[in-house]
């Protein structure tokens, strides 16, 4: 199979959507330029009527793709920097999770807000927030992390498809990332965890760009003789509790890795369901893994100190061990 990109994969996703749904366009701030290489090639092919610049004004703009998904239409907006999803959280959170409910299911809502974020090394506190626990308390969201080129092609036709909104995270630092993708048509599900690698001793439940720090970890410690279950979430909005609980209750140990601020997490969340759900199961306390409750630094060394890495992973695998 071929290796493509996470960023080719992502473009190539947006590309065939628009042509197989003429109701499929794409607005946001350079996205003729294509700043990232998400949108390259878009506006030369479907024209600036589908490939839509907008102003510097984010809730101007999703205020914009609401309007047009509640009238027919399946934009695909982009918030070029997840951290200035705080200037449209009204639009997000008040008026995009709500209108369904509110109109008793007679709206449907087929809005994709794409977004980069995490940190990919001195964007410093303004450019490198993991926003994506603050849309947790917000029903009628649907919330998609992918981590690998195939998931990020699959899980984006299925967020451009889905008729409620859906916030679709890509991480910074998987743009250049390849891996195997398919060329004909598929569609990975929302809402469907990943096991990215089978163990017996203890459960890694990994969030985004964690997920590769977990398997990161997860080889170190083979070599000690420890088996690790990797879990790739993929999906917090609707989350996969079963495929998390049924790892649990087989290793008995879990630690969860999120690269958000530890206060209120998605990892926390993770762990209060293991342990209303399987405490009888677990056999150590659980142990979360998550940057320091600070904004995020802009000098290297301060930075790595605050966000996870696969030996904090390795060291919190080993307390849950001892």
């Amino acid at each position: 199979m071929r290796e493509i990109t996470y960023i080719q994969a992502i473009n190539e996703a947006i590309r065939e959507e628009m042509e197989r749904d003429p109701a499929v366009f794409v607005m946001g701030e350079d996205v003729q330029l294509s700043a990232f290489g998400s949108t390259s090639g878009l506006v030369e092919k479907f024209g600036a009527e589908r490939v839509r610049n907008t102003p510097i004004s984010e809730a101007g703009f999703v205020g914009a793709g609401i309007g047009a998904a509640l009238t027919g239409y399946r934009p695909v907006v982009e918030i070029q920097i997840a951290s200035f999803f705080w200037v449209a959280m009204d639009q997000v959170c008040n008026e995009a999770s709500k209108i369904q409910y509110m109109s008793g299911g007679q709206a449907k809502l087929p809005l994709t807000i794409r977004s980069l974020y995490g940190v990919i090394g001195s964007g410093a506190a303004q450019h490198s927030e993991t926003m994506y626990s603050s849309f947790l308390n917000v029903p009628g969201l649907k919330i998609a992390i992918p981590t690998t080129p195939y998931d990020a092609k699959g899980m984006l036709k299925s967020a451009i498809r889905d008729n409620n909104p859906v916030l679709f995270f890509e991480h910074m630092r998987f743009g250049g990332k390849k891996g195997p993708v398919p060329e004909g048509e598929y569609l990975v599900p929302l809402g469907k965890a990943a096991i990215m690698r089978e163990g017996k001793d203890v459960t890694i439940v990994a969030i985004g760009w964690a997920v590769d720090l977990a398997l990161d970890a997860a080889k170190k410690l083979e070599a000690e003789g420890v088996s690790a279950e990797v879990i790739d979430v993929r999906c917090l909005a609707p989350l996969d509790k079963e495929t998390i609980l049924a790892s649990v209750r087989k290793t008995g140990r879990l630690v969860v890795v999120d690269e958000a601020h530890k206060t209120g997490c998605a990892g926390t969340e993770i762990v209060a369901i293991a342990v209303e759900e399987a405490f009888s199961s677990l056999r150590a306390p659980v142990r979360r893994v998550a940057s320091h409750d600070v904004p995020i630094p802009f000098a290297p060394d301060m930075e790595s100190f605050v966000i996870p890495s696969a030996e904090k992973i390795y060291a919190a695998v080993k307390e849950v061990l001892a």
